[in-house]
Formats: C-alpha cells, sequence, structure tokens
C-alpha cells in the first residue's frame, strides 16, 4: 500500500523538476531565438526577394539572388581573395603561435612578460591598428619602407600595389590572431603531464624534436583541432583591414566577400542581393568548419 501510495508522489515530484528544469532554461531558448535563429530565418527570406532597404514592399524572386550571385564576376574575384587570404592567415597564424607557445613554455622568470607582449594585439581595437599599419607601410613616411631604403633595397608599396595588397593584409591578420593562438596552445602545453617527457627521456628520446614528435605534438591533437576551426571562422570574416586600409583595391585586388556584402547591403542598399552573400558566406564558412573537424577528428588522440 506505501509503495502504491509513494508512486504518484514520485512522478508528480519528476514533473515538479522537470517543470522547474524547463522554467530555467526557458530564458536562455527564447534569447537564443531572437539573437540566432530569427535574424537567421530573415536573412534566408530577404535573400529570395527583390527588397531594397527602405522600401515599402518586396518581390519574391526565388534564387535570382543566388545565380546572379554566383555568375557577378566581381563576387568570384572576392570570394578567391577570400579563400586567398584564408589559405595564408591559417597555417601561418597556427604555425607561428604553437612555435611561440612552445618557446614561452619553457621559460619561468620572463614567461609572463612574453604572454602579455604577444597578447596585446588581441585587446585592442582593430580599426586603430589599422591605422598605425597604414603609417609603418607609407612608401615614404613609413618606417619598414625607410629600413628597405637603408639596406638598399626598393621600396615597398605594400598597400598600393595589387601584387602586395592582400597578403599585406594576410600578414597583419598573423599578426592579430598569433597572440590568442598562444594563448590557447600554452593551455594545452600546460595539461601535458611532466611524467610522459621524463619517461621519454629515459626511453631514449633525448633531443627536444624528438619530444615534440613523440609526445607534445599528438597530444596537442585537440587543442590545434580547436585553434584551426576557430582560426578559420575568424579569417573567413576579414573585414575591418580592408574597410579601412584598402576599401577593396586596388582594382579590387583585396575586395573580399564580407566587403562586398557591406558595399550591397549598407552602401548600394541592395538587402535582399546583400542577403544572399550572406547565405554563401555563412555556408562557406560552415561547410569549411564541418569539413576541418570531420578531416582532423580521425587523427586527434583525447
Amino acid at each position: 500500500m506505501a509503495a502504491e501510495l509513494s508512486r504518484p508522489r514520485r512522478s508528480r515530484q519528476h514533473w515538479i523538476e522537470r517543470l522547474t528544469g524547463t522554467g530555467f532554461a526557458l530564458p536562455a531558448f527564447a534569447l537564443l531565438i531572437m539573437v540566432n535563429l530569427l535574424p537567421l530565418i530573415a536573412v534566408l527570406y530577404l535573400s529570395l526577394t527583390d527588397y531594397e532597404f527602405g522600401a515599402l514592399e518586396a518581390k519574391f524572386v526565388g534564387l535570382a539572388n543566388l545565380n546572379k550571385a554566383l555568375s557577378d564576376p566581381i563576387i568570384r574575384r572576392s570570394l578567391s581573395n577570400t579563400l586567398l587570404y584564408v589559405a595564408i592567415v591559417l597555417p601561418g597564424s597556427v604555425l607561428l603561435a604553437l612555435a611561440v607557445a612552445v618557446l614561452v613554455h619553457g621559460r619561468r622568470r620572463t614567461r609572463g612578460f612574453y604572454e602579455v607582449a604577444y597578447f596585446l594585439p588581441v585587446t585592442s581595437t582593430l580599426i586603430a591598428m589599422a591605422t598605425v599599419w597604414q603609417f609603418l607601410l607609407h612608401p615614404r613616411l613609413g618606417p619598414v619602407n625607410a629600413a628597405l631604403r637603408w639596406f638598399g633595397l626598393a621600396e615597398v608599396p605594400f598597400l598600393s600595389d595589387p601584387a602586395w595588397a592582400l597578403p599585406t593584409l594576410a600578414v597583419i591578420g598573423i599578426w592579430q590572431l598569433l597572440g590568442f593562438n598562444m594563448v590557447l596552445f600554452l593551455a594545452g602545453l600546460s595539461a601535458i603531464p611532466k611524467d610522459l617527457y621524463e619517461a621519454a627521456e629515459i626511453d631514449g628520446v633525448a633531443t627536444g624534436i624528438d619530444r615534440f614528435l613523440t609526445i607534445t605534438w599528438p597530444l596537442l591533437g585537440p587543442t590545434t583541432m580547436f585553434v584551426i576551426v576557430t582560426t578559420s571562422i575568424t579569417a573567413f570574416k576579414v573585414f575591418d583591414t580592408v574597410a579601412v586600409m584598402t576599401r577593396g583595391g586596388p582594382m579590387g585586388s583585396s575586395e573580399v566577400l564580407l566587403y562586398n556584402i557591406y558595399l550591397e547591403g549598407f552602401q548600394y542598399f541592395h538587402t535582399g542581393y546583400a542577403a544572399a552573400l550572406t547565405v554563401i558566406f555563412l555556408f562557406f564558412i560552415l561547410a569549411f568548419s564541418v569539413a576541418q573537424t570531420f578531416a582532423l577528428e580521425r587523427r586527434v588522440h583525447y
């Protein structure tokens, strides 16, 4: 009899706990819908219309905006520039950050100084720093070209030559991401037990390169995968340096996809077309991230 009476109580308490948990999760779920899902649905809808900013009505055009974007030579050029930027920034910022993290991790007294020094670009405003970079790379007034002239080399028009503009922006992107990736790698290095290095030294793994290849690099697999995925997403979203330093020039050599989305949406007010470009942009980021995750997951040792 007591067991039969306790069953409804347990069932009622179970439902109370579920409702309480749902009540706590409901505000966060509502915020997720308002901040992420509803804007995404709005972008998908606008990409299927010819809506222009300020218009009172819009006409449904289906996939016409997507077809226009895929056949637009300017968009294809901006997409190839974006992919080239990612191809430079991704390996450069990951490998350099790993090298710096390994070197800084072994220091004791000066480790804090190097961590702060390399992390400063992350905390600074990129638009303000882009103005500083414009001065540094100025063909006549900048100290970089002054150093080249002092060594007897010719001046390099870093931001006014189509062959140099995008690689220069990529170097600035590497400079910006280096400190953040270094901190992530330092966290991964700190999680590796020191006993493994001592055991490896007993087994004959004496040199630093051998210890790195046999212990450090395999155990940094999860950290490396996370750094690669986040860095690729950040590199795809390049906009600030392009908008401030080159504005897509010279001759469209530094136009990237996000900058073209800005022009179409906020300069030319082609909101529907800009939404279609945003859908393409999100698709490339999603596909690139998923492909990286699946490719790296097989090689990661947890």
